[in-house]
């Protein structure tokens, strides 16, 4: 293995790092900043199903960029030093499908466990909530809260 091919496993390596940090927390138990010390509504309701559901992972220009530029790097060197056309198409080839990849990487690693709740409020009617699996175990008949603003609502004991 040569010099370029251990940059570009190193570089792809240091780029991904990131990636696990861009997810945000979906679960009942997780609030942004900007959601403290902010009004919240309080509903009351009894579960009537769970189901567990994916959530797609992020897609940030970091995936992207990184795999990009990795697979820029080792397309160049795959192409061959002596020809400098069969090296840009190496690199072009390259950076692309690295894009790619980096992008399919970066939604798969961030990429999390859900569950569907749906209530029936004591005011009546239905609601059917989307959060990350936070470890509570929802089963239906439980007394949940409802906390909210209009922008989201989780699912609380």
């Amino acid at each position: 293995m040569n010099k370029r091919s251990i940059l570009a496993i190193a570089l792809l390596c240091v780029t991904s790092l990131p990636i696990g940090g861009c997810a945000s927390n979906l679960g009942g138990d997780d609030y942004s900043r900007r959601e403290a010390r902010q009004v919240m509504t309080v509903r009351f309701a009894t579960v009537e199903s769970v189901r567990s559901v994916r959530l797609e992972g992020t897609r940030t220009p970091v995936g992207s960029v990184a795999g990009a530029v990795a697979g820029g790097v080792i397309g160049s060197s795959l192409g061959g030093r002596r020809d400098p056309i069969t090296s840009t198409v190496g690199t072009v080839i390259g950076a692309v499908a690295g894009g790619v990849g980096g992008a399919a990487l970066e939604e798969a690693a961030t990429r999390k466990q859900g569950l569907e709740i749906t209530v029936k409020l004591d005011r009546g009617g239905y609601l059917a909530i989307v959060q990350a699996d936070g470890g509570e175990d929802f089963q239906p008949g439980d007394r949940v809260r409802l906390v909210g603003s209009g922008e989201a609502t989780r699912v609380t004991r």
